[in-house]
């Protein structure tokens, strides 16, 4: 399967992004050189292998809800940075135009 130029503008188009030139020369090429080795697969003879969605035998292991007592508070803030009554108090994460 190839692409070519014009595709690339019209899928950019509806993302509603905005290439230059040499982006769209440059993406044109990596996605053929993507849906080229894309192709490739489809090349296999995958008949007798079954569908998969990961490639090891990976298991969930999932455990029933069950309530617990709450941590004590003093042991809940024993590395916390700082306190403020029942609440942790954390640096502003913002820039210096939110107060904290």
């Amino acid at each position: 399967m190839a692409i070519d130029r014009d595709t690339v503008l019209r899928v950019a188009r509806l993302a509603r992004l905005e290439l230059r030139d040499d982006e769209a020369d440059r993406l044109t090429g990596e996605l053929g050189a993507i849906l080229d080795a894309v192709s490739k697969v489809a090349e296999l003879d995958l008949a007798g292998v079954p569908p998969t969605s990961h490639p090891l035998d990976v298991v969930n292991v999932w455990a029933d809800d069950e309530p617990h007592a709450p941590l004590p508070l003093d042991e809940a803030f024993a590395n916390a940075p700082s306190r403020e009554g029942d609440l942790f108090r954390v640096p502003p994460t913002a820039g210096p135009e939110v107060s904290a």
